[in-house]
């Protein structure tokens, strides 16, 4: 079995993790504040006024090229590649100097994490198996970290840093996973000419990058290029914020690098602007008239149960078996139920499920209905993460 190291893991953790984290946990409450805010709203005297506001048109349609959607097309399309490339950039950290740079560390959040992703799909599938809803299968794959940290972070100050970053470690090698799913299939009507042209510009930036360019500005412009030919390729434009991320010189990872700085400077916009618009523009869900037997159907129960049940038994179940075939052991001060109630946090989807959502359906009573099983599945997954953890800590 591994061993762990004695140095005091906050001495380990650099600067920009802990900010990370920070940002993360405040943005899960905001993100509270924001659904609640959206519901409300929805179902009440000026709900139409609300939800319309999300189908203003804005930009501009010149020949050749079609910059012209509604504003929930441009929160979902525009402002979630910013969100994916500081996930990118994470990602980036991670795997060079992070959790995830060292396999000893990296293990245990890794088989957590397929278990996490793994389980909630076959879930969703076996009870839609050869439905129309089928394509829904990646909904309950992801964990949202900012919700998840928030919850965490409501915890207690006892709650172990060791759990907080295996958490979020386990959350960051989800959002991989889930980019994977989204780029293998979600991807419609391929245009292979914008798709060389979005691959041309990949190229080059790797080309300057390995030319030691060190001027921002010439990245994000040629990544805006980027995310214009691949958002009509018909791969998600989301995807061009990573591809851009791998492609912004790391170096050491330091204070110097622009991949430090431009993390840096993204944590607050990301935390703070652009998730509790997404949060509000997406969750804006109109309870009247729902039925039970609108709701309740294979495709809600899926996402219900893959969240809920899959997530946990997955992350734990994965988890254990890590530890009992000698490839990880738990961290530091982490007990086996702080683990199932970190499994239990796992199942908050949230952001990145209501997203695949929009991806897999077209029709918007199944996207309603999706996004009304995403919230009840996420909200008890996080309350029922919440009461272990309390519970541990009481016992503490």
């Amino acid at each position: 079995m591994l061993q762990n190291k004695s140095l005091p893991i906050r001495q380990k953790l650099t600067a920009l993790f802990l900010e990370f984290l920070k940002s993360e946990q405040s943005s899960g409450i905001i993100l509270i504040l924001c659904t609640v805010a959206a519901l409300l709203l929805a179902n009440s005297a000026v709900g139409k006024s609300f939800l319309d506001i999300w189908h203003f048109k804005i930009g501009f349609d010149l020949p050749g090229i079609n910059l012209k959607f509604d504003l929930e097309h441009w929160i979902n399309d525009g402002l979630m590649a910013v969100f994916f490339l500081l996930i990118g950039l994470e990602i980036e950290r991670e795997l060079y100097v992070g959790e995830l740079s060292d396999i000893r560390n990296a293990a245990l959040p890794i088989f957590a994490a397929l278990g996490g992703m793994l389980i909630p799909a076959l879930i969703y599938l076996f009870i839609n198996w050869r439905s129309e809803t089928q394509s829904g299968f990646g909904i309950p794959m992801a964990t949202d970290i900012a919700f998840a940290l928030g919850i965490l972070a409501l915890a207690g100050n006892r709650i172990p840093i060791t759990l907080k970053i295996f958490l979020t470690a386990l959350a960051i090698i989800d959002d991989l996973g889930a980019i994977v799913v989204i780029a293998l299939f979600y991807s419609q009507d391929l245009s292979w000419v914008f798709l060389a042209m979005a691959a041309g510009i990949f190229f080059i930036l790797l080309v300057i990058k390995r030319q030691k360019v060190r001027q921002l500005p010439v990245y994000l412009l040629l990544g805006l290029v980027m995310w214009y030919f691949i958002l009509q390729s018909g791969i998600h434009a989301a995807i061009a914020g990573v591809l851009l991320a791998f492609a912004i010189p790391f170096d050491q990872g330091d204070a110097s690098s622009l991949s430090y700085k431009l993390q840096h400077f993204l944590h607050k916009p990301v935390a703070f602007l652009i998730m509790p618009i997404f949060a509000l523009a997406n969750t804006g869900i109109v309870l009247k008239g729902i039925s039970l037997g609108e709701v309740i159907t294979p495709n809600t129960v899926g996402i219900f149960m893959g969240l809920l049940a899959g997530k946990p038994i997955g992350i734990v179940s994965f988890s254990i078996l890590a530890i009992k075939l000698k490839i990880a052991q738990l961290p530091n001060g982490v007990s086996l139920k702080h683990l199932i109630g970190a499994g239990f946090l796992g199942g908050i989807g949230f952001t990145m499920a209501i997203f695949v959502t929009f991806l897999a359906f077209g029709d918007a009573a199944i996207i309603q209905n999706s996004k009304l099983a995403i919230l009840l599945g996420s909200l008890l997954a996080g309350t029922l993460g919440y009461m272990i953890l309390r519970i541990q800590k009481g016992g503490d």
